[in-house]
């Protein structure tokens, strides 16, 4: 087996059946054996119908695994052990691919030397986006990812779990995704970070990754997600997330109750911002800093309290 695409769902059956159709499509190299492996993280809806569905449809190329532990990062270690690829790739159950996506974002892995490969997430709108959003940073939780730039390595971490592949020694040599980070029903659980952690680790090691513009995976952006209150909450858990990810480095100081000082300055700075903006785009986005530093703090405190706490690093 040449590669194996995971797609790890909790209750999108409706968005599922469309994406595994559009995966199915895929078109591929003839001499290239592939398969997909559904993970289906404890959903309670049509799931598992659906799932039947598909497998009946194309038969041998799609398989179902079932992931008792809630936790995106839970089903996607489990859809690695489960998969039989050398290479294995990942898409979200709510996107859907360009025919050629499976082709091109494995190629730089099956023809030459690079340990993982990414492409562009092409936001789907089904109305314009509201006049508070900037399109920046600040629209990260609607994860499009479409940068200006050619195929070639990446030095940052800019690849994102929904569009993404690594060789199967990737994690047999680093290990597989943080549970500690990542989409799950437990709210101890900050969303964020569990690809982009993964994509530090590599690069961190030596590991070669490419990004490749042609590798298309379109997601839809619901209207529901288009609230302030959705993407204020993501970017607490954003601050929370990259508090477990990165730490505080020891020679920060002075601090205040273990926390540095200068995280309070931050706050009390973005938050004088944020009250005398008037532009709304402006202002929103001088709130989700803000939000961010809060979800830091927050993170903060509460692993402060343990024996041999992480370390924060404050932007």
């Amino acid at each position: 087996m040449n590669l194996t695409v995971v797609v790890c769902t909790y209750n999108r059956c409706e968005l599922l059946s469309k994406a595994l159709e559009s995966i199915a499509q895929s078109n591929l190299t003839p001499s290239v054996s592939w398969e997909v492996v559904v993970v289906d993280n404890n959903s309670n809806d049509k799931t598992s119908e659906t799932l039947k569905d598909v497998c009946r449809r194309y038969p041998g190329r799609v398989r179902y695994v079932f992931e008792p532990r809630p936790g995106k990062s839970h089903a996607l270690n489990a859809g690695i052990l489960e998969a039989r690829g050398d290479i294995i790739a990942f898409a979200d159950d709510d996107t859907t691919v360009d025919r050629n996506w499976l082709e091109r974002l494995t190629a730089p892995l099956r023809c030459c030397d690079w340990s993982g490969a990414g492409g562009p997430v092409i936001l789907q709108w089904s109305c314009p986006p509201p006049r508070w959003l900037k399109m920046d940073i600040t629209a990260a939780p609607l994860v499009g990812l479409n940068p200006d730039r050619s195929a070639g390595g990446i030095s940052e971490p800019m690849l994102f779990g929904g569009n993404v592949a690594f060789r199967r020694t990737m994690f047999e040599s680093h290990g597989g995704f943080r549970t500690d980070l990542g989409p799950s029903p437990n709210r101890e659980t900050p969303r964020p970070n569990e690809d982009t952690e993964f994509v530090r680790r590599l690069l961190a090691a030596g590991e070669r990754l490419f990004y490749e513009p042609s590798a298309v995976v379109f997601h839809p952006v619901p209207v529901g997600r288009l609230r302030k209150a959705y993407f204020l909450d993501w970017w607490f858990d954003k601050g929370r997330a990259d508090f477990l990810t990165f730490g505080v480095p020891s020679e920060m100081n002075p601090r205040l109750g273990g926390i540095p000082v200068r995280l309070f300055r931050r706050i009390a700075y973005w938050t004088v911002r944020w009250l005398i903006t008037v532009k709304p785009s402006e202002r929103f986005s001088h709130r989700v800093k803000l939000q961010w530093l809060l979800g830091s703090l927050a993170e903060a405190r509460k692993q402060i309290r343990k024996p041999a706490a992480p370390q924060l690093e404050v932007a």
